[in-house]
This record gives structure tokens, sequence and C-alpha cells, in this order.
């Protein structure tokens, strides 16, 4: 038992290092292969910030553990959105960004929205609520259809603004990837394991693991990544790598998610989907008609976490 928990620990560790030499391997070998570091951007590190959400739910999938895929999901994308933006907010004010503003919200609340649509069977007149291999099918669908937009509306002279990837040797490249998957399989698979565990061990569901313990963990490298760019005023970066990593979350790794194996989705998880759509519409609603045009304030940021830290302690304690 207690090698199980600390498997559990050290895999989050070890999944979270494995997704960097990934990302790290793969955006080496797109820069060798000619690709710009805008796509590189778009694709490689934006998928990296979700692959240890992904990782997760696919063993839990395969293990047929769908209350902890969908409580991951919903609990990471609730900690991106309240903690991590309202975080970054209190240490610096956040300048959205007019894309922020005319797409990636919007994209943001269709994508929460239509998992609610799908998940929701009983308003379709079915006894049983559930994200089957159709609805996964229609997930990544609209994941496809999202970077479609993301690359044929984007400016290619912001390419001075994304991050130059670190370029090595093909041989240092391939090693990365190969060291990189083989900490997201044993991290995965020692997280989901543990979990299982410790749901059982302490009488609660495996949604309540995700949506807390799991969530939290795995979201920890953007809210270390948001904290350190407010701390150089460049807050920007803050809400677009959350809204991106909420994106990726519901499309892709949610519609993967029910394409292995069917989710179960409990009614009550309803409360954590509207808390997603309020917070949504809170941000859209402060980026456009609040008393700084385009600006999370320090005070809207002090109500975003709190909103989180409310959120966490019902969850503990219903």
């Amino acid at each position: 038992m207690m090698i199980t928990y600390i498997l559990f620990v050290l895999g989050f560790a070890i999944l979270i290092l494995g997704a960097k030499f990934l990302v790290d391997g793969a955006s080496s070998i797109g820069v060798k292969a000619g690709l710009s570091q805008l796509l590189i951007g778009l694709t490689i590190v934006a998928l990296g910030t979700s692959l240890p959400e992904l990782v997760i739910n696919i063993f839990a999938s395969m293990q047929g553990s769908s209350q902890l895929a969908i409580g991951n999901v919903l609990g990471s994308n609730i900690m991106n959105t309240l903690l991590i933006v309202g975080v970054a907010a209190i240490i610096y004010p956040i300048k959205v960004e007019s894309s922020v503003c005319k797409r990636d919200s919007w994209i943001n609340l269709i994508a929460i929205l239509l998992v609610a649509l799908l998940a929701n069977d009983f308003i379709f007149g079915k006894s049983i609520n559930t994200l089957d291999t159709i609805d996964g099918i229609i997930l990544l669908v609209f994941f496809i259809i999202m970077l479609y937009v993301l690359f044929s509306k984007q400016d290619a002279t912001n390419d001075s603004d994304v991050n130059e990837a670190k370029v090595f040797s093909y041989l240092v490249s391939i090693i990365f990837i190969l060291i990189g998957i083989l900490g997201l399989f044993f991290g995965g698979k020692w997280i989901v394991e543990g979990a299982t565990v410790i749901s059982s061990n302490m009488g609660v569901s495996e949604s309540t693991i995700g949506l807390t313990l799991v969530a939290i963990a795995t979201s920890l490298p953007e809210l270390v990544t948001s904290i350190v760019a407010a701390l150089k005023k460049n807050t920007a970066i803050a809400i677009g790598n959350a809204l991106g990593s909420n994106i990726f979350n519901l499309f892709l790794v949610l519609g993967a998610s029910a394409l292995i194996h069917p989710i179960n989705f409990d009614s009550s998880l309803n409360f954590e989907i509207l808390l997603l759509i309020g917070a949504s519409l809170f941000l859209m609603f402060v980026i456009r008609f609040g008393k700084t045009n385009r600006t999370i304030t320090r005070l809207e940021g002090i109500l975003l976490a709190m909103g989180y830290f409310v959120f966490l302690f019902m969850t503990i304690f219903s």
C-alpha cells in the first residue's frame, strides 16, 4: 500500500518531466524540419500543456475509471480559469489581447456548452448520461475545426512573440522523445492506479479525486509558469495558456477518452460545468465591460482565486 502512495506522488513528477522532454524533443525536430516557431507553439507546445491530462485520461479510460477521467478534465479547467488567471491578475493586472476577446474566450465557452449538451443525455430522453464513442468523435471533429481556425486566423507577424524552441541534434531529440514517452507511460499508469486505491481507501468517488488531487497536480506547471510570467509583467500569457489548455482538455482530452471507453456522466458534475460556464462568462464580461477595458484587475483576480478555494472547500467537504 505504501509503495502505491509513493508511486502515485512520484508519478506526477515523472509525468510532467516526461511531457517536457517530449515537447523539447519534438519541437527541436520541428525546427530542423523547417516548421515556424509559431506553428510549433500552436501545436507541439500547446499540446504539451495538456499531455499530463491526456495521458492520465487514456489510462483511466482503458481501466474503466471514467469518473476519474471526467473529474480530471473539469477540475483542471476550473483551476485554470479561477486560480491560475486569478493569481496572475493579483500579481499584475492582465491586459487581454484582442485575439482572446474575439476568438479564444468564445471557443472556450462553446467547448463547455458542447460538453454539457453531449453529456446530459436525459435532454434527448435517455435514462443514462454518457459521453460515448459518437460524442468523442464529435469533440475531436471540433478540435480539428479549432486548429483550422487558429491557423487560418493567426497573424504571421505574431511569430516573434512565440518563445523559440531549443534546437538539439537529431540523436538527442529522439532520445528526449523516447524518455518523454517512457515518463508519460509510467507516470500516467502510477497516477491512475494510485488514484483508484486512494478513492477506495478514503471512501470518496474517483471524480472527487480527479477534481481535486489529480487536477491540482497536473495544473501546477501552468500555475508556476503563470506566476513567473506575472512577476515579469507578462500576464497576457496566463489567460492565453489557461484558455488554450481548457479548449484542448475539453475537445482533445475528453474526446479521446470517450473514444477509448464511454464515460458515465454523474449528473452531480453539472455543478462543475455550471461553475465553468459562470467563470467563463465572468471573464468575458470583465474583459468587455469592466472599468478598465480589456484588463483583468487585481480585485477581479482576488474574486476568481477566492471562487476556486470556495469550490475546493465545497468539493472536499461535501
